[in-house]
């Protein structure tokens, strides 16, 4: 199953309070960070472990850490940005690449304008985050540059997505794990989500 929607309660009810229209910019961005950290303790599940030896006050414990792969978090620009911390925060050695891509206005293409990695990228476990998976074109772009990269093991993140978006992540990258808070209705004419939470971006940096 390559498609993990992360049903728990506390992130449904955050998931209610993005939604709407009377919230904040300064609770928007509160609610996402906290969302992606729910959602993101789900993603992280299957991180490998090995075990040591380490002195308690009390005694020798033999006990887990984290090992395998180190992981590295790329924010889709500009919304994906309000995933970081959220992730980063369970994993603060985590290194951070971006990548900028726009919809086109006239055909709803995926535009990339940036892209800057960290130099071991392909070393590492990428976790792409964004709010919206709407049409899904984005995504794939995004994980497809990555992929250029050298990188063999990519997750992505959402809040909120689409059917549509969803199922053509999944055929395009049959190989990469997404995990959503909730798959909404659909798309409107304008190619977003319904009912969504409008423009993520915007309400997160409060531009509009």
């Amino acid at each position: 199953m390559s498609l993990h929607i992360i049903d728990h309660p506390l992130v449904q009810h955050k998931i209610s309070l993005l939604r709407d229209k009377n919230t904040g910019t300064k609770e928007f961005r509160e609610l996402v960070s906290e969302i992606a950290m729910f959602i993101g303790y789900e993603a992280t599940r299957d991180l490998p472990l090995k075990e040591i030896e380490l002195e308690t006050p009390i005694a020798v414990a033999k006990t887990k850490v984290i090992s395998g792969k180190k992981l590295a978090v790329v924010p889709i620009l500009r919304a994906g940005l309000g995933m970081v911390d959220g992730v980063t925060s369970l994993v603060p050695a985590a290194k951070i690449g971006h990548i900028g891509i726009f919809r086109d206005p006239g055909t709803n293409d995926a535009v990339m304008y940036y892209c800057k990695m960290p130099e071991d990228i392909q070393e590492r476990e990428v976790i792409v985050v964004d709010p919206m998976l709407a049409t899904g074109n984005s995504a794939i772009s995004a994980i497809t540059e990555i992929k250029k990269l050298g990188v063999n093991n990519i997750k992505y993140m959402c809040i909120i997505a689409s059917p549509e978006g969803a199922d053509a992540v999944q055929k395009a990258h049959p190989d990469v794990e997404v995990y959503a808070g909730v798959i909404d209705e659909g798309l409107n004419e304008d190619k977003f989500i319904v009912p969504g939470v409008g423009d993520a971006g915007d309400r997160i940096f409060g531009t509009k």
